[in-house]
């Protein structure tokens, strides 16, 4: 019996070592969350605070990994990514209709949103509900949070100030067929394109100009190839963090629900950095040399209205009129 007594302190010792193995503080779940901004964009540092209270409130459990920059790839590659299990979180909007979503492009539809009180009201209240509904249960994406964005403004190298001045203008847009419709309808050349492609297509005149709120203007460099930002506001919108239903549903129910503590934490963060940040984002663009000019907006919103409505389909048109009903 004497050796077996001789092996029970290898025998402490290797059970103590595969302990420490077992509590080593390694992740049960590592998340990969992707965004198209760079790190000086709210979207960003709102997703820094998120991993931030994750991480804390998980006790190390989950670990979030960001990747700004499309480095997980482009808005579509990362919404594909997520249906394939290579990615857990992104951030997108109207992009989403690709996915046989059509409620998806309310919250990027031309003149739907008067102001940000509007827009709380809609992305935070029943209609809101009923989009991320339709959005989980036909693509299979969980909307965890959505973001208020800046209104959209026309950027170009001449100035804009009614519809008939677009006319032969090639506007880079996203590849969203509402907004192809729309500029069409407007007299313009919509040409659909990833986001990190434009400031290339913008230098060697390939497109004539672009729209975007004046964080994406500001972080992409834009004010370096474009002269003006015409105030057009023809979109304001949300766009939704969501992550992957499937990879939600994997998360124990006591993490799952960490994560959308998380969430409502992150998108009230990116709220206030979203108000401070609009004001600057505008004294930045004019600081480098942008000219601000204002347009007809009332026929802008005519014709684009029209536009809309034209290509909506019953159920979206219903929604449509239900979100302008808001007061």
């Amino acid at each position: 019996m004497q050796p077996v007594f001789r092996l029970l302190p290898l025998f402490f010792l290797i059970s103590i070592i595969c302990s420490c193995k077992t509590d080593s503080g390694k992740p049960e779940f590592t998340l990969r969350f992707g965004h198209i901004m760079n790190e000086d964009n709210t979207w960003h540092k709102a997703s820094v605070k998120f991993k931030e209270v994750v991480e804390e409130r998980s006790g190390g459990r989950i670990q979030v990994k960001i990747y700004p920059n499309e480095q997980l790839g482009k808005e579509m590659d990362m919404i594909t990514g997520i249906l394939s299990g290579s990615v857990d979180f992104v951030i997108t909007a109207e992009s989403l209709e690709n996915w046989s979503l059509p409620y998806a492009i309310l919250c990027a539809t031309p003149y739907a949103i008067r102001d940000s009180e509007h827009l709380r009201k809609v992305a935070g209240g029943p209609i809101g509900k009923e989009i991320e509904a339709h959005i989980e249960e036909i693509a299979g994406l969980k909307p965890i949070a959505w973001f208020e964005r800046g209104a959209r403004n026309l950027t170009s190298n001449v100035p804009i100030r009614h519809p008939e001045d677009l006319k032969n203008m090639i506007i880079r847009v996203p590849n969203v067929s509402l907004f192809v419709k729309t500029w069409s309808a407007l007299g313009a050349k919509p040409t659909p394109m990833a986001f990190s492609e434009v400031f290339t297509a913008l230098q060697q005149s390939t497109v004539h100009g672009q729209e975007n709120p004046f964080s994406h203007i500001r972080n992409a460099g834009l004010y370096e190839v474009q002269k003006y930002c015409n105030l057009t506001e023809h979109v304001k919108g949300w766009a939704y963090v969501v992550m992957g239903k499937k990879q939600f549903e994997r998360l124990p129910v006591e993490l799952q629900e960490i994560v959308l503590e998380a969430a409502a934490i992150m998108q009230e963060h990116e709220h206030n950095l979203h108000l401070e940040q609009e004001n600057l984002d505008r004294e930045f663009l004019i600081s480098k040399g942008m000219e601000f000019v204002e347009v007809d907006k009332e026929a802008f919103e005519k014709i684009a209205s029209e536009a809309v409505l034209e290509n909506f389909s019953e159920g979206q048109k219903e929604m449509f009129r239900k979100i302008q009903a808001i007061k």
